[in-house]
């Protein structure tokens, strides 16, 4: 009987989804008619609930024979779920547990467990009991002992029934005294429940309060559509509870009259009997649909915004990642841009792994990438710098920078490479191309040579000589590394690189074909940056320099700042930055006008000492805005500004006010804190989560690279208010014109108020000290900020 049911309920299915495609997110036997779209952003929503509220919820779970061991764990794991959307504290959300079959039995009070980790635990050692079904005992258990352990309704309480509805006795009079103490109570289907019976335990409106636990995610979601207001906290912001149509069914053993069958009777004549027709009754299970509504919290996903160009199909990731598949022709960046070529104004040379470990067929399939790449994004009249190197024991650079001016030659010379065998060196391989490889010369006399130069690794061969002191002499050179080989390779490869984000790993041979724009990218992320689009960018990192860092995380910083330099293109058109340390004061390693070239500013990033003292980021943020984004400083007027501020949260009880200022003036705050912090303090500072990134420790920072960098090209890309930051010195008032503006000045003259008025009955300004010679105290930031605070109440 079992396998031809199941045969039923299959058939059953298939001719549902044949005759109504919307009904695509199909919950055991709960079916909400959505589309596919739709299904991502409730599964989206489900990894942001988090219910913190003061708030007692009991579980009573059915442990009846009716249920069986099989369902009695998939309750289990519903409860489960439902925890992690629950903040679990001694003075916020408090959880216990009761199983009922013949009799309740209290598994565990609420004030048992004081974390969320200690109440999943504890429901996993439940034990299934066994017995008959005896609902309205277990509500009139309820009714007589209460929550135990819990805050005697002085918090509002929850009461999840999970059963299948099928009770021995009467649970209308039960359920409804236990409504009228304002419980709230939800009834949670599992395995074929009886909804009617359920629709009687569940609290008003039953449509938000009847859930099925088949599918723990999707009723999870629906528990905490219903609680998020107004009992939780509100709902994370861009998303919503919507209501959708949704059909629950029960399974139920009907009779039905299959015919008549010729039966044999008595008679009243002796020794006869009488032939009559019988009905044959024969019993089937049959599907009942309850149609309804469903409430499920729905939250955006990233392709909402349509972030994939020229056609590309957007996929999401989860809650803030997604692809796009781009149609052919189009892949240069992650948004289906048009493709780039070479041309992009590097100096790029292969170091090809020839030895024994990467075997003849390892190094056949680099020979075969290389020149697969080289004809997919270099065209056959593309000016071009491209070199290739070998190595094992000992180096060769058989085609050397700029030795081949066209793409058919440089093929021939490729295909000209051969295996060599013998170990495999790679220090000493990145030490000699770093010494050797770059002896490009200028174009002009005149013009100094300043490419980026970019040195691709393929290997698949684990080095057996020390990588990582040849690495950092190459990126001494101001050389660009970037790794490519297996997944097995992958921590090797970071090591060379310095930066996860820098390295290229293949799961096949065929996967690593895959890979050619990927790597596309990153080598033309170093002369045109794909975050930034050579968008004109004035940039400030603020490093904290602290003895609250100290000295070994500072060295993080600084490199972690050297690297995020190498993805802008820095000169007085696009990019300038400037750099400044601090401990209880701020120090100026370069101003924005300082330097003018990559290389200027990384060996400049290269030489900033460590301070050691204690920290005032306030200081170091008021700094910033009085002595580095000014027009005197080399600021300029009409290009985005942000402070990037590298830090471990120390000190930052100054820092909210001078935040907010360079904030008025237009310039973003954007904070980077690394360890333990508290993050109300945190974010105070930084205004808005978007512009906060909080990382658990040092050796991390370098996975959020490539996230920070986004988020500063954003800004970069983001209209700009010329007056703001004020261009005018001397206290001129900035005036906007359409497209344009002027400085109204005041015993000054000039366009930005540089030329004292030499006139003997011009007004005078009031004298101040020269900004770079102010000293502020913890006192002074005080009244600082209450005197910014005074300024916005006007």
């Amino acid at each position: 009987i079992f396998a031809v049911t199941g045969e039923i309920l299959c058939v059953l299915f298939m001719d549902d989804y044949l005759f109504d495609p919307t009904a695509l997110l199909v919950l055991g036997i709960q079916q909400i008619h959505v589309d596919q779209e739709m299904v991502g952003k409730i599964s989206a929503a489900g990894q942001l609930m988090q219910c913190s509220a003061s708030l007692d919820v009991l579980f009573l779970l059915d442990g009846s024979y009716s249920i069986g061991k099989g369902s009695f764990e998939r309750s289990k794991h519903f409860a489960g779920k439902v925890c992690d959307a629950l903040d679990i504290h001694p003075d916020r959300v408090r959880v216990g547990m009761i199983q009922f079959s013949s009799t309740p039995h209290l598994e565990f009070p609420l004030d048992s467990y004081l974390t969320k980790r200690e109440v999943k635990e504890r429901i996993k050692r439940t034990v299934f009991r066994g017995g008959s079904t005896e609902t309205g005992r277990a509500l009139k258990y309820i009714l007589h002992k209460g929550f135990p352990g819990g805050r005697n309704s002085s918090v509002p309480e929850v009461l999840i029934i999970v059963s299948d509805g099928k009770s021995q006795g009467s649970t209308a009079m039960p359920a409804t005294q236990v409504k009228e103490r304002h419980i709230i109570v939800f009834a949670v289907g599992i395995k074929f429940p009886r909804w009617e019976e359920l629709h009687v335990l569940a609290s008003e409106p039953p449509e938000r309060h009847l859930l099925f636990a088949g599918d723990a995610d999707d009723a999870a979601n629906g528990l905490y559509s219903t609680l998020s207001d107004p009992v939780c906290t509100a709902t994370t912001p861009g998303c919503k509870v919507e209501s959708h149509p949704c059909e629950r069914r029960t399974l139920e053993t009907v009779k039905e009259l299959a015919g008549n069958y010729v039966c044999w009777k008595g008679s009243k004549q002796p020794n006869a009997v009488q032939a009559s027709l019988c009905p044959f009754i024969r019993w089937k299970r049959v599907l009942i649909k309850h149609p309804s509504r469903c409430f499920r919290t729905v939250c955006p996903d990233p392709c909402d915004s349509q972030p994939c160009q020229n056609g590309g199909t957007c996929v999401p990731e989860g809650l803030d990642r997604y692809h796009c598949l781009c149609v052919l022709g189009y892949g240069a960046d992650v948004h289906c841009a048009a493709k780039l070529s070479l041309e992009c104004g590097v100096e790029l040379l292969f170091l090809m792994d020839s030895s024994a470990g990467v075997t003849l067929e390892g190094f056949l399939r680099f020979k075969a990438f290389l020149k697969r790449f080289l004809q997919a994004v270099v065209g056959q009249d593309s000016p071009m710098s491209v070199g290739v190197a070998q190595y094992n024991d000992d180096v060769k650079i058989p085609i050397e920078l700029g030795q081949h001016k066209d793409a058919f030659s440089l093929m021939k010379s490729i295909d000209a490479l051969n295996f060599i065998g013998g170990r495999t060196l790679t220090g000493r391989a990145l030490q000699y191309i770093a010494q050797h490889g770059f002896r490009s010369t200028p174009v002009f006399a005149d013009v100094q040579d300043d490419l980026p130069r970019v040195v691709v690794l393929l290997t698949d061969s684990k080095s057996q000589d020390s990588v990582a002191e040849a690495a950092k002499y190459a990126k001494d050179q101001n050389l660009f590394l970037i790794g490519v080989g297996s997944s097995f390779m992958r921590a090797e490869l970071t090591t060379v690189t310095g930066n996860p984000q820098q390295t290229v790993v293949y799961s096949d041979p065929q996967d690593l074909f895959n890979r050619i724009p990927e790597l596309q990218r990153k080598i033309c992320s170093v002369g045109s940056p794909e975050g930034c689009q050579a968008q004109s960018l004035d940039l400030a990192f603020a490093v904290d320099a602290s003895s609250g860092v100290g000295l070994e995380n500072f060295l993080h910083l600084r490199r972690f700042v050297r690297s995020s330099c190498l993805h802008f293109v820095i000169n007085r058109d696009v990019t300038q930055i400037a750099l400044v340390i601090y401990g209880s004061k701020a120090h100026t390693v370069f101003a924005l006008d300082t330097h003018t070239s990559n290389s200027g500013v990384l060996q400049a990033v290269d030489q900033v000492p460590f301070l050691g003292d204690s920290a005032s980021a306030g200081s170091a943020l008021l700094h910033v805005y009085s002595d580095v984004m000014t027009v005197q400083k080399g600021a300029r007027p009409g290009v985005n500004k942000v402070v990037v501020l590298l830090t471990n949260g120390g000190g930052m009880q100054d820092a909210a006010a001078p935040a907010q200022q360079l904030r008025h003036n237009g310039i973003l705050v954007f904070m980077v804190v690394i360890g333990d912090a508290d993050r109300d303090t945190l974010l105070r500072v930084a205004g808005s989560p978007s512009y906060l990134v909080h990382i658990s420790s040092y050796e991390d920072l370098q996975y959020y690279q490539g996230l920070i960098i986004e988020r500063i090209c954003e800004e970069a890309r983001s209209p700009v208010n010329l007056c703001k930051p004020n261009p005018c010195m001397n206290q001129g008032v900035c005036i906007l014109g359409p497209g344009s503006y002027r400085c109204e000045c005041h015993g000054w003259e000039g366009p930005h108020c540089e030329t004292r008025v030499l006139r003997g009955d011009a007004p005078r300004s009031p004298a101040l000290p020269p900004r770079s010679r102010v000293q502020w105290s913890p006192r002074g930031l005080q009244h600082f900020s209450r005197a910014l605070q005074h300024s916005e109440r006007q």
